[in-house]
């Protein structure tokens, strides 16, 4: 049977890269929050809808950073 993938509205995501990203990086990518702990950086941001939640991802892939995940925020 398949699942339903309807988008589910406006919600706060956690993306884990392993790189470190200093803070000023947060206005590239548009109002995020960015905390780094050793080689793991862990970006916070609102996405309003899949194409923005994707085009966080695009920033993150053409920094070159490993995605380790990405968490949706309750």
């Amino acid at each position: 049977m398949a699942e339903n993938k309807s988008w589910l509205g406006p919600a706060d995501y956690q993306i884990v890269v392993r790189g470190y990203l200093q803070s000023h990086w947060s206005e590239w990518f548009e109002d995020v929050t960015i905390e780094s702990a050793g080689a793991m950086t862990t970006i916070t941001a609102k996405a309003i809808d899949q194409p923005a939640l994707h085009g966080l991802l695009i920033r993150v892939r053409d920094l070159g950073l490993p995605l380790i995940s990405v968490k949706r925020v309750e």
